[in-house]
């Protein structure tokens, strides 16, 4: 056999093609390199979150190839674990520099630039584990899923809980029949966020932080501590509020369980020009700089096939009422699907378990559908086995990016006054130009996607 590819082609075409990998008897001949089942892999942001997906990606027999983070101070730590890793503090330099010797990317900044960082790493034909909530922008996570698709890398949303054997097994539940046809679904979060006031002192930068690298295609403002390391995510041009944070967790198993990702399948609506989600918001405030200290966002969904119209409710601080809670505990997060058979509800942030309600009607519910569902290891493992062509992951971007859009629709909803009539074929508000406004937001100079 005469290869002519070389090992980041190969990976690329054996994942889109789901051939696998080829157990070559001598792959080092065949690829100029020792292992063909390891991943180079570049992690962009690294100093928080993406530490503990590094690990795993290192700890499975992958290389780390190249870190990239705008606070040096913060990164010094994981730079002296991984000396091999080349040092960038801005990813458009890294990727100029080192694309040819990149595989897959982590992105595991703040949400205002998973897109752009993102995006780029998959024009350039890198697979993408992008942390969650995937995008800030409604506009963002369709540009996401759509770039996904059209350059056949393998995703996956760091939506952790994926993995968990419960979560898919009530995802199983649902698609069985077992709490018979949802119309009603309920969906909350244990708290808000609050108006946000900008700070007017202009305190200098700490050192090691590159100020208007974090800042990326957000518009340019003073550095605060208020934004910096953590509190970012209730700022609205940076976060995505409690709502946009933990849908992609809390919502997991509703979103799943009811084939919303239908919705935005062209080939799932044929002869169809439009496919409208109605919204409406009742904030306790709105507020352009942060979230709703409280809110109750509800969402028309319409038919898939077969599947009946649902009424979807988010809540952040609020709850539904505890009648629909069929004399269970109603704890302070929720994934509550209503069937005509009976309920389905998670009251872990993560959907990492759940109870089927009445459970007096379940207590001796055994068995069900057969297992259809994958069980894996890990999260991060899927994702690795599927960027080498075993399998396929469970929230690629094809699910995370419809789940983020709903998300951030809930999110831009609390803005406006009024119903809203969104498009997801066209990705466009067809009611409201304020709104429409909404969708995206423009970024600074140098930064696209």
């Amino acid at each position: 056999m005469k290869s002519i590819l070389n090992r980041r082609e190969f990976l690329k075409k054996s994942a889109a093609t789901g051939t696998g990998l080829l157990l070559l008897k001598n792959s080092r001949m065949a690829f100029g390199y020792d292992a063909n089942s390891r991943l180079n892999i570049a992690g962009i942001g690294v100093g928080g979150q993406g530490r503990g997906s590094l690990d795993a990606f290192h700890g499975m027999g992958n290389n780390l190839v190249a870190f990239c983070d705008v606070d040096r101070k913060r990164a010094g730590d994981i730079y002296q674990k991984y000396p091999a890793a080349k040092s960038f503090e801005d990813f458009r330099v890294m990727f100029d520099r080192m694309e040819k010797q990149i595989d897959a990317v982590l992105v595991a900044t703040p949400d205002h630039t998973h897109a752009v960082a993102s995006v780029m790493a998959m024009k350039l034909g890198k697979h993408v584990y992008c942390e969650k909530p995937l995008t800030r922008t409604v506009h963002e996570a369709r540009v996401m899923r759509e770039t996904a698709a059209k350059h056949k890398v393998v995703t996956q949303m760091g939506n952790q809980g994926s993995a968990e054997r419960r979560l898919r097994r009530a995802v199983e539940l649902v698609w069985g029949g077992v709490i018979g046809e949802v119309r009603e679904a309920h969906v909350w979060f244990d708290g808000g966020n609050g108006p946000m006031k900008r700070p007017t002192e202009t305190p200098p930068v700490p050192e090691g932080l590159n100020w208007d690298l974090w800042l990326g295609p957000a518009e340019s403002r003073p550095y605060s501590p208020v934004y910096v390391p953590a509190a970012w995510r209730s700022w609205r041009a940076f976060g995505s509020g409690i709502v946009g944070d933990f849908a992609c967790h809390t919502a997991n198993i509703m979103f799943r369980a009811l084939h919303l990702e239908r919705l935005w399948q062209r080939d799932q609506n044929p002869g169809t020009k439009k496919v409208v989600i109605r919204v409406q918001a009742w904030p306790s405030e709105r507020d352009e700089e942060g979230y709703p200290s409280s809110s109750r966002v509800e969402m028309d969904l319409p038919a898939r096939g077969s599947l009946p119209a649902v009424k979807l409710t988010f809540y952040a601080k609020e709850k539904p009422s505890k009648d629909l809670m069929l004399g269970h505990n109603q704890g302070g997060w929720g994934d509550l699907l209503v069937g005509s058979k009976g309920s389905i509800y998670s009251d872990n942030p993560w959907n990492a378990h759940y109870v089927l309600l009445p459970e007096k009607r379940f207590e001796n519910f055994e068995g069900g559908p057969a297992e259809t569902l994958p069980r894996v290891k890990s999260h991060q493992g899927e994702w690795i086995e599927a960027c080498k062509g075993n399998g396929k992951t469970f929230s690629g971007f094809e699910i995370g990016g419809p789940l983020t859009e709903l998300a951030q629709l809930a999110n831009l909803a609390c803005l406006v006054e009024g119903p809203l009539e969104y498009d997801t074929l066209s990705g466009k508000i067809l009611n409201s130009k304020p709104a429409s406004a909404l969708l995206h937001r423009k970024y600074r100079k140098g930064w696209a996607l």
